[in-house]
């Protein structure tokens, strides 16, 4: 650990160049588009683990 010491502003250098990156990369996320293309959730559970009687999905066979 006696090397932290010595070489803390290159690890601070890496960790200022993620976080740029990161952010560059968030920039280019489309939230109109993937909310536009946001598939459909499937059923859920209810509260008391019981499957809905009136479910709309096709039967498997």
């Amino acid at each position: 650990m006696e090397w932290i010491k010595d070489y803390w502003w290159i690890v601070l250098i890496i960790l200022i160049g993620m976080f740029i990156s990161g952010m560059k990369e968030l920039r280019r996320v489309d939230v109109k588009k993937y909310l536009k293309d946001k598939p459909e959730l499937p059923p859920h559970r209810d509260n008391n683990a019981e499957w809905d009687k009136d479910d709309d999905w096709p039967k498997k066979k």
